[in-house]
């Protein structure tokens, strides 16, 4: 097999990781593409003949990308509240395909991404790299410039903030019952059966983009969770169960076009956290095909 055929076929190969690595990086699916994209070239530009290991040497470069991205994001998120939820990965109710799977993995919910969001660059480089895909300290180190022993304090911050994460009950018929209870509450009206399926502390955040600075806001405890719930109900919004990033969730679509998303995080039947995208530009790239009609 000739070069450029022999790195064709590695980066064919290890582009479903290497997408996974930039998504969990960055939390945007298209910037994940881009450094995909650019990790190619980068490797078409390189001498790739004395590589013993393809795959962790293309790691650590669409690492390299995403650090350098996360690095320049000096006025992406200017929103007062500081709302920004990652784009989110939505699946048939029935289950993710195995592109889908690669992308999620250990993160379920959007949760763990939120929390990957507050944290440095470097600390989100040693958490992602070592702790969701097994990368040693030693090679990290170099692109977080920084030395090994460095690398391992910076994975074991970034390790205390995310252990803080509401941990997702397994089961996702019952995470299904709690989000259908919700629904089956909002629709009645019905705001003590809304506070029942809530959790005391459960934490609402709307990420309602530039078009809608309005929607974008942090709740938190049931009773102005249930109250913001009744006020801005649409009836008309067809409610389609979806996975988002592999939890129980629901897509909100009018005459076929997506109009929100709504992920959930059920811990011991209750709803801990819902996250809710109605930001209609990320709203317009979302692909529904596999959701059916």
């Amino acid at each position: 097999m000739t070069g450029p055929d022999w790195l064709a076929e590695g980066f064919e190969s290890n582009r479903v990781r290497l997408r996974a690595v930039a998504y969990r990086m960055l939390g945007s699916l298209a910037e994940a593409d881009d450094a995909v994209q650019e990790t190619w070239l980068r490797l078409t530009r390189s001498d790739a003949s004395g590589v013993d290991n393809l795959g962790a040497w293309l790691t650590t470069i669409v690492a390299r990308v995403c650090l350098n991205v996360l690095r320049s994001r000096n006025t992406r998120r200017e929103d007062p509240l500081g709302v920004h939820l990652p784009d989110p990965v939505i699946s048939p109710a029935d289950g993710a395909n195995p592109e889908e799977q690669a992308l999620l993995a250990d993160s379920v919910g959007l949760a763990l991404q939120v929390v990957l969001d507050t944290l440095a660059p470097a600390e989100r480089l040693a958490f992602v790299l070592h702790d969701m895909f097994g990368l040693p300290f030693a090679q990290i180190a170099p692109l977080a410039g920084s030395s090994p022993a460095m690398a391992r304090q910076l994975a074991s911050r970034a390790r205390r903030r995310v252990l803080g994460a509401q941990a997702p009950d397994p089961d996702i018929t019952r995470q299904r019952e709690a989000v259908d209870a919700f629904f089956a509450a909002a629709h009645r009206g019905d705001f003590d059966a809304l506070v029942a399926v809530l959790d005391p502390d459960v934490v609402l955040r709307s990420d309602g983009g530039t078009a809608h600075p309005q929607a974008s806001m942090v709740l938190r405890g049931a009773a102005a969770v249930a109250s913001r719930t009744l006020m801005i109900a649409q009836p008309a919004a067809l409610k389609r169960p979806a996975l988002v990033n592999g939890a129980a969730g629901v897509v909100g679509t009018l005459g076929g076009q997506a109009v929100g998303v709504m992920g959930f995080t059920v811990s011991h039947g209750k709803i801990t956290e819902i996250d809710v995208i109605l930001d209609p530009e990320r709203l317009l790239r979302l692909d529904l095909t596999a959701l059916g009609d």
